[in-house]
């Protein structure tokens, strides 16, 4: 039963950990998740197995999901500022010809 509550205690340590960076940037940049995966993922890893190899997978495992989940996050923060930008836009009909101007219909 100890070993659960561990457990437990280091999922809620980790999850809590993973919604501290909730800031927008449209970056690319994820080494902030893949960090915070591999952290989790070996403390989750050691605790569940009680060896340093279980860390060490977990850290690995934890990583390659930070990673995926911090390009993911990327991806739609580009998106939502791209939403934004054209919500920024007069709704006019236009043009933009190959030297950036613009030509109005």
């Amino acid at each position: 039963m100890k070993r659960l509550a561990r457990i437990a205690a280091a999922a809620a340590i980790a999850l809590g950990a993973g919604t501290v960076t909730a800031s927008a940037a449209c970056n690319g940049d994820a080494s902030t998740e893949t960090v915070l995966g591999a952290g989790s993922g070996a403390l989750v890893g050691g605790l569940a197995s009680h060896s340093i190899v279980g860390a060490a997978v977990g850290g690995v495992a934890g990583g390659l999901i930070g990673n995926s989940i911090g390009h993911a996050n990327n991806r739609s923060d580009c998106r939502r500022a791209a939403r934004a930008r054209d919500n920024r836009h007069d709704h006019a009909a236009y043009y933009t010809d190959h030297n950036g101007a613009r030509h109005y219909y």
